[in-house]
């Protein structure tokens, strides 16, 4: 690639976008919830949180030392990551910890670009690590996932316009701040129902002997706090943008 081919690629890359208008960031905010609170769209785009879920398990097995050894993302919504290391401690703590905060906070991550209208890197970053998990799944159904999310995020960055961008980006990072809220309301129903008896808060509780409705309590507490400064980073330079009579 010549020079002024890699110059034109990092400007796109790391330049930053136009400014998406108000009603657009308010819309994508409102169609991400519609997704969340409605049985069959929650039932479908939920696939995405589980993709976030198992990766922030993935990562942050990663980083305390662990061995990966790999994902599974199942059609049901359910996914399983599986690593090697001591069964107690830091490491398996902070593993646990990582699947129900990782798509708020990932959210989080995602709002705090497009506040900056980098809105391309913020589908670049994303595609990057897509790719990074593709390499550890396990199950037919999760490569066939992995692979349709990826093309679909690569297609609107590369080839859609700035608009059209903007409302991809805009909808996914909204879908992930409040779609990371539900399944912890979630995962305290099925575990009242003693459904979900080796659910992440119950291993950590047998870790740490703390009771696990307190690790239930943190997810909720820190994901909807994810979710109002997600939704500060978003809205604000929208409303400073908007012309309101005096």
């Amino acid at each position: 690639m010549s020079t002024d081919g890699l110059t034109d690629l990092w400007d796109r890359l790391f330049g930053a976008q136009p400014d998406p208008p108000p009603l657009l960031v308010l819309l994508t905010g409102l169609l991400a919830l519609a997704v969340v609170v409605t049985r069959v769209p929650w039932r479908i785009g939920r696939n995405a949180i589980t993709i976030a879920h198992e990766g922030g398990h993935a990562l942050a097995a990663v980083l305390t030392g662990r061995r990966l050894q790999g994902i599974r993302l199942h059609s049901d919504t359910s996914g399983l990551t599986l690593s090697s290391g001591r069964p107690t401690g830091p490491g398996m703590v902070f593993t646990l910890l990582a699947g129900y905060l990782a798509p708020s906070l990932i959210g989080l991550g995602g709002a705090w670009l497009l506040g900056g209208n980098r809105i391309t890197l913020l589908l670049w970053i994303a595609v990057a690590l897509l790719l990074a998990m593709l390499v550890m799944i396990r199950n037919v159904f999760g490569i066939v996932s992995i692979v349709v999310t990826t093309g679909v995020v690569l297609g609107v960055s590369w080839a859609a316009s700035p608009q059209v961008q903007a409302a991809f980006a805009y909808t996914g990072v909204w879908f992930l701040l409040l779609g990371g809220v539900r399944p912890v309301g979630e995962l305290q129903t099925l575990r009242r129902r003693g459904q979900l008896p080796q659910s992440d808060a119950d291993q950590l509780a047998w870790i740490t002997r703390v009771p696990a409705l307190v690790w239930v309590g943190l997810f909720g507490v820190v994901n909807i706090v994810a979710l109002l400064a997600g939704a500060a980073l978003l809205t604000g330079p929208a409303l400073d943008r908007l012309d309101l009579p005096v």
